[in-house]
């Protein structure tokens, strides 16, 4: 008994020297000028941040919203309304104020439109649910509360809603789109010409897969100089290249289907490398290598124009040579 005794004193207390071990508080290193802050105080700190980053961009929201001025590290100075834009250019660091980020992101994302009021209506959400944690009420229920209320709200929008298909009066699809391409850009810089810019977006947007809808696809090129109303829609490629060579006024400006040839080689002698050297015993064989590069540059020259190929394109460099001999 006395053995037993003893083996059962032993595991006892090796029990509770485990447990002791385990309720002892955890070591945090904070960086000098940081602070730990838990609880109720947390959450009212996290709200206010997210508020901070709300108040900025709600004077660019609507069609009389102002411009924002940001100047960056580097030196660019960037002036927007857009709330996409702003967001992105500023160094927000908070932790809770990132996912005011990211709500405008995946809007902008998923939309196209609508970044600012997103950011807004999650700060007003936050601003009303402060009220709720400083007098005690569980972040949990308040949460549950919106869920209900989104659920209110989705069932009132679709009392509300008007199918145009059977509205009374007749509007096409393409209408719709409109009208919402030119809601989109009433708070921007082009809200004046909205219903030019509209019915472009519309025609770009119609010409891609309707499965897939890439945006991607589209691409816009910036030109300086000349009116806002002379921007046009390209059903295709435009490149932005002119005509720097000698004769292209005897070149043909306009082709009807013509064969394109998409090169990855250079039409130019290519030079030579830092440190490329040739001996030679013969000083009469510098000459054959001069004409071994010059035969190289024409094969591939008449090459091209056997193929019967009238617009060339190359990622590489096309010297005065081939546009000559063109």
């Amino acid at each position: 008994f006395f053995v037993i005794s003893n083996i059962y004193i032993y595991r006892k207390s090796s029990h509770l020297i485990a447990m002791s071990h385990l309720l002892r508080p955890t070591v945090v290193l904070l960086k000098d000028g940081s602070e730990q802050a838990q609880g109720k105080s947390h959450v009212i700190h996290n709200i206010n941040a997210c508020q901070a980053i709300s108040e900025i961009v709600r004077t660019t929201l609507g069609p009389r919203g102002m411009d924002k001025l940001i100047y960056n590290q580097n030196g660019a100075v960037t002036i927007s309304n857009d709330g996409r834009t702003i967001i992105d250019l500023l160094d927000i660091v908070h932790p809770a104020a990132k996912t005011l980020v990211d709500i405008a992101i995946a809007q902008d994302n998923e939309v196209g439109d609508g970044t600012t009021s997103v950011v807004v209506l999650a700060a007003e959400f936050l601003k009303q649910a402060k009220e709720f944690i400083e007098d005690g009420v569980h972040p949990q229920t308040i949460i549950r509360s919106y869920r209900k209320a989104q659920q209110l709200a989705l069932r009132k929008i679709e009392e509300i809603s008007v199918n145009y298909k059977n509205a009374s009066q007749s509007t096409s699809f393409r209408e719709v789109l409109e009208r919402c391409a030119m809601t989109a850009l009433q708070s921007k810089l082009i809200s004046n010409n909205r219903e030019f810019f509209g019915k472009m977006a519309v025609d770009a947007v119609t010409q891609l897969d309707d499965q897939e809808l890439d945006l991607n696809l589209i691409g816009i090129e910036k030109v300086a100089g000349g009116s806002v109303t002379a921007s046009e829609l390209v059903f295709g490629v435009a490149f932005k290249k002119t005509f720097s060579y000698a004769g292209f006024e005897q070149q043909p400006k306009s082709f009807v289907r013509p064969k394109v040839l998409c090169l990855n080689v250079e039409l130019e002698l290519k030079a030579e490398k830092e440190n490329a050297e040739i001996r030679l015993s013969d000083p009469s064989k510098y000459q054959a290598i001069i004409d071994a590069e010059w035969k190289i540059i024409y094969g591939k020259l008449d090459r091209i124009v056997n193929s019967g190929a009238k617009v060339i394109l190359s990622k590489l460099a096309i010297g005065d040579l081939a546009t000559q001999y063109f």
